[in-house]
């Protein structure tokens, strides 16, 4: 069948196009310049038309080739009319077959409806159905991850109590070993304060026997010292008439000198004034000797009680470095107890 709207001058375009490439113009050639489009009947008689008038324009005689090249064409159109036939009829029987078909086929179609809608209806069944699934699904998924969760929860609470009874025992061992350790600190502190009540017993008793001993010290230093004080009363008393008997034997010197002066004053006139003037000389000088042994004695006197007050300050030094060593004693027995 010749393509709709081909022309003889297309024909002769592509003819004259494959000319000028020196390829030869057959059917085929011109129908493929055409783009494999027309009949090869209606390009094969274009082609004869075009040569006809190619012909009777320049007189020109056709050669055998260009000849069995016509034939061969034109068999060829003969062979492709025939096929065009044959095709023809094939496609009334496959026309018929395709209308016999096209009619099973709506009835297929119709039947294809009819389950398409049933198909539809079961499609929306299951998309119901699988709406739900979904949701129970989603309800599933949702139960599982609350049961997940709940499972780690508890997890996390097996975990927390596992902690916790290990944290409660590690406290109860640490409380076990604080209260052993407490134990030992108390009987430790029991057996350092039975020892350091012994050891200050002991250290009382020691004082205690100190002080005794000391208490007789004093005792015997204040009886020494009451005598001593007695003695110094008595050396003051003793001092005291020395002093006076000095004062009157320089009294009595005085005086005696008074009287040499006035035996001497006699001595001229009398000589009982004389022997009585030599027996007084030799009384004063008697007294001058007896004055300088009470001097001496007096001397003495002093130089002694010198030494008792000497003495006297010592054991007062004595008592007090004692007292303030009760004292110390004392001090520290009472900060010990407090310590205690």
């Amino acid at each position: 069948m010749a393509r709709i709207g081909l022309y003889k001058s297309d024909v002769k375009k592509a003819r004259d196009a494959l000319i000028s490439q020196g390829n030869n113009p057959s059917v085929d050639a011109v129908r493929v310049a055409l783009g494999n489009t027309g009949s090869k009947t209606t390009i094969h008689k274009y082609l004869k038309e075009l040569a006809a008038e190619d012909g009777g324009a320049g007189g020109k005689r056709t050669s055998i080739s260009e000849a069995l090249q016509d034939l061969v064409e034109r068999l060829a159109a003969r062979l492709e009319d025939e096929a065009h036939q044959r095709i023809a009829a094939a496609l009334a029987v496959s026309d018929t077959k395709a209308a016999e078909q096209a009619a099973s086929l709506q009835a297929a179609l119709n039947d294809s409806a009819q389950l398409r809608a049933r198909m539809l209806e079961l499609e929306d069944a299951l998309q119901e159905q699988a709406d739900k699934l979904v949701a129970s699904l989603a309800e599933k998924q949702r139960e599982s991850t609350e049961r997940q969760i709940a499972q780690q929860h508890v997890s996390d609470l097996q975990q927390r109590l596992a902690e916790n009874e290990t944290h409660r025992q590690s406290l109860e061992e640490k409380h076990l070993h604080a209260r052993q350790a407490l134990e030992h600190y108390r009987q430790s502190v029991k057996e350092q304060r039975d020892a350091d009540i012994r050891r200050h017993e002991h250290q009382i008793q020691q004082v205690q026997a100190e002080l005794r001993l000391t208490q007789q010290t004093i005792a015997v230093k204040q009886d020494e010292t009451t005598r001593l004080n007695q003695e110094g009363a008595k050396l003051v008393s003793e001092l005291a008439h020395t002093k006076q008997s000095l004062y009157e034997q320089l009294t009595l010197g005085r005086k005696l000198e008074q009287k040499v002066e006035t035996l001497q004053l006699q001595q001229l006139h009398t000589a009982d004034t004389e022997r009585q003037l030599a027996s007084k000389i030799a009384e004063t000088e008697l007294l001058s000797e007896q004055l300088k042994d009470t001097n001496m004695q007096v001397r003495e006197l002093e130089i002694s009680l010198a030494h008792a007050n000497a003495k006297l300050q010592a054991q007062e030094q004595v008592g007090e470095q004692l007292r303030s060593y009760f004292d110390k004693i004392a001090t520290s027995s009472a900060n010990s107890g407090a310590v205690r």
